[in-house]
């Protein structure tokens, strides 16, 4: 239920133990620092072709780097190579939903790279937990960010990426992380922030079903205060030397076969289908007593709290019981590691087949979850909390009806045809 997680299929898995793995590569097609390249550079070429493909990019506008080894490596070699050290940028903050990766800060205490090397800010959602684009508006006149960072980890509405482009001008440059959504809205399923942004970084593991690994898309070149900018040179150059060594070369090989299949009509309809189940759980939570941060879900995602609970209490139940969910912060929460708000996904569950009706019998197994939690902060008064959980009757009995309940959901083996 890790809205992150998901399951790679077969061939994605066997290209990622191949022997491709064993090959070092640094440098970019054509221009490596090792020789016996020529296959390597053939895999990375049609990877990179198959990405363009499926966002719909004009390779003659648009480039792709497919060696980032991670989200969060992929962010910084983007801050490098456009903004430089102690270049200014501003994102999402964490407790509103943003990523470690965007500049996070607790107060002026920098506990990330984002923050160390680079000036950053951070923007918040409002009081109904959507984007305060107002917000945006005042701190990117204050703070005059080179840099604005849009996209987010645990946030469940879609984003209007032509009202920040609006706010903050053509002459500051504008990235989507899109991480989590990345299949949705390569399926068209929601809002295309290539359209207006100049720079889009994405994991390939989550909802893309490929390894773990990252791709940096990002045009050619771009006017900024009547100069023509070098996107490629910088940003590539931001990879490698800038971060990288030699690149994965498995991982890329791997993630060439998960985009050949998300380019396809099977997974438009798995995209829609986590959508909606994404709904009908979110749905279900709040009829049950659940508060749903921003109201509902647009995504795959659900962000939500419930009274007399925190994330990190839930999540050990969980545990214990054979669900994986995981504690996380909402807006008034102070620490990341006992924070209020839950968040729960649907891309790994919709991956294994479930229904409608599948769907709300987890959400069944999620209330009876939350009842647990609740009784045991009952009867602990001052014991070891930690010792009632490992030794509940009701746990035992909640992780037997998991386990019976998702043995019928065996993790598929993705036997596509090329």
């Amino acid at each position: 239920m890790i809205a992150s997680e998901n399951y790679a299929p077969i061939a994605v898995l066997q290209a990622n133990s191949s022997v491709v793995c064993n090959k070092y590569s640094e440098g970019y097609i054509g221009r490596r620092y090792y020789g016996g390249n020529k296959y390597i550079d053939e895999i990375e070429g049609l990877c990179k072709k198959r990405a363009l493909k499926l966002y719909g990019l004009d390779e003659k506008i648009w480039d792709v780097n497919v060696q980032p080894l991670s989200g969060s490596t992929a962010n910084l070699a983007v801050y490098m190579g456009i903004v430089g050290k102690n270049g200014r940028i501003m994102g999402m903050d964490l407790s509103s939903g943003g990523h470690l990766s965007h500049g996070y800060r607790i107060k002026r205490r920098k506990i990330t790279a984002s923050s160390m090397f680079f000036r950053s800010k951070s923007y918040k959602i409002d009081e109904e937990g959507k984007i305060d684009y107002g917000d945006i508006e005042r701190k990117y006149k204050k703070h005059r960010p080179d840099l604005v960072i849009c996209g987010a980890s645990a946030y469940s509405l879609d984003i209007e990426y032509k009202r920040i482009r609006e706010i903050i001008g053509e002459d500051t440059y504008m990235m989507a992380d899109i991480s989590h959504v990345s299949g949705l809205i390569a399926s068209g399923l929601l809002k295309n922030p290539f359209e207006v942004v100049d720079i889009v970084t994405t994991t390939t593991h989550k909802i893309l079903r490929g390894p773990r690994a990252a791709m940096i898309f990002y045009r050619r070149s771009k006017m900024v205060k009547k100069e023509r900018v070098d996107m490629k040179s910088k940003i590539d150059s931001g990879v490698f030397p800038g971060l990288n060594g030699g690149p994965h070369n498995q991982k890329i090989a791997a993630l060439g076969v998960a985009l050949k299949l998300a380019n396809s009509v099977d997974y438009k309809s798995y995209g829609e289908e986590v959508i909606r189940n994404a709904k009908i759980l979110a749905d279900y939570l709040e009829e049950k007593g659940c508060k749903i941060v921003g109201g509902r879900t647009e995504n795959h995602l659900i962000l939500f709290t419930y009274p007399g609970i925190r994330g990190a209490e839930l999540e050990k139940v969980c545990d214990l019981a054979n669900i994986s969910i995981n504690k996380n912060c909402i807006k008034s929460d102070k620490s990341p590691m006992n924070p209020t708000g839950i968040r729960i996904g649907t891309p790994a569950i919709t991956t294994r087949g479930l229904n409608r009706e599948d769907v709300l019998y987890v959400g069944e197994l999620l209330m009876r979850a939350i009842k647990i939690t609740l009784n045991l902060k009952e009867r602990a008064l001052g014991k070891d909390i930690d010792y009632l959980m490992t030794n509940d009757l009701e746990i035992n009995k909640l992780k037997k009806d998991v386990v019976d309940f998702i043995y019928k959901f065996p993790i598929p083996c993705f036997n596509f045809r090329f």
